[in-house]
């Protein structure tokens, strides 16, 4: 997949037949990966390019930066899973307030026939942009009539009567129910970041050493004990994940924390993926120690079991 950063009201791009889908695409979901294997499928019957069209930073972080917006998959974490889904182009467009400015017309004008000489788009039911929203699937279609270009619109896409948005993920994820995110997402839900330098309780007081990770702007499952897949290097290991403040130890700070079972090395600055199966238990203030040390243990076999 080639990334193309900066496209710009300005921006005339030479790609063959392109076949357009656009959106945040924050989750990569089941939806999303329905419009992108219909784009790509387009393309491939016209001889074209499947193209996706995103944004960063993400809209609302620029119209809303008191809204503290967390993500399924920030930035780059979308683009890899573009590139793993096989798509050809994703163009990124920086998002501004100027750009929000930008009229519907104006918009499939400049940027979508001119810039990229658009051959097809495919959208979902509920599809609106430029200023506003004016946009609409109706405008696209007149617009598509007059100046050549094919329109698909998808329905939406349900699981168990649950309809997959972005918005209705990272509920699910906040709530802990991390095995039906992954129904929704087509995967795991999982928080890619470095390992952070901790109290260094785990190993020394505890008998289970763990890497705290920084979660950046994650969204943050519910507090709690999950059985959790651990990889780094090349390499997957089995993972006990605690989520929450270690009221046992009267902290105040959020943290995310992960016993990686069967592995003892340094992991200090390394990157390192948490992928989240299933959630175990909720976060509890235990009065001693060795309470908290045999609630460990118990919750060490019980993952064991789970991730068999």
């Amino acid at each position: 997949m080639e990334v193309i950063e900066g496209f710009s009201i300005n921006t005339k791009l030479n790609l063959k037949n392109p076949v357009v889908t656009i959106g945040n695409f924050d989750g990569v979901h089941k939806g999303h990966q329905a419009l992108i294997n219909t784009a790509r499928e387009r393309a491939k019957e016209l001889g074209g390019s499947s193209v996706v069209i995103t944004f960063s930073p993400h809209p609302v972080k620029v119209l809303c930066p008191e809204c503290n917006l967390r993500f399924i998959t920030p930035h780059y974490e979308k683009l890899n899973i573009l590139a793993q889904l096989g798509v050809d182009y994703t163009i990124v467009i920086p998002f501004s307030r100027e750009f929000a400015s930008i009229t519907a017309q104006d918009f499939i004008l400049s940027y979508l026939v001119h810039g990229l000489g658009i051959r097809w788009i495919v959208v979902g039911y509920d599809y609106h942009f430029g200023r506003g929203r004016e946009g609409n699937i109706e405008m696209l279609k007149e617009y598509g009539n007059k100046y050549g270009f094919g329109v698909d619109v998808l329905p939406e896409i349900s699981i168990e009567g649950f309809v997959v948005s972005s918005t209705a993920i990272r509920k699910v994820i906040k709530e802990g129910r991390v095995h039906f995110a992954a129904r929704l997402l087509g995967r795991s839900y999982s928080i890619t970041g470095p390992v952070l330098r901790g109290r260094d309780r785990g190993g020394k007081l505890l008998g289970f050493p763990t890497a705290n990770v920084d979660v950046g702007d994650h969204v943050i499952p519910k507090e709690g004990v999950y059985a959790t897949w651990v990889t780094f290097d090349g390499k997957r290991f089995k993972g006990a994940t605690n989520i929450g403040y270690n009221p046992t130890f009267g902290e105040t700070q959020l943290s995310l924390e992960v016993h990686i079972l069967g592995f003892n090395g340094n992991l200090y600055g390394k990157e390192i993926t948490v992928s989240f199966e299933h959630y175990i238990r909720g976060e509890k203030k235990f009065s001693a120690i060795e309470e908290l040390i045999a609630q460990i243990s118990q919750d060490v076999e019980i993952i064991k079991l789970i991730l068999r």
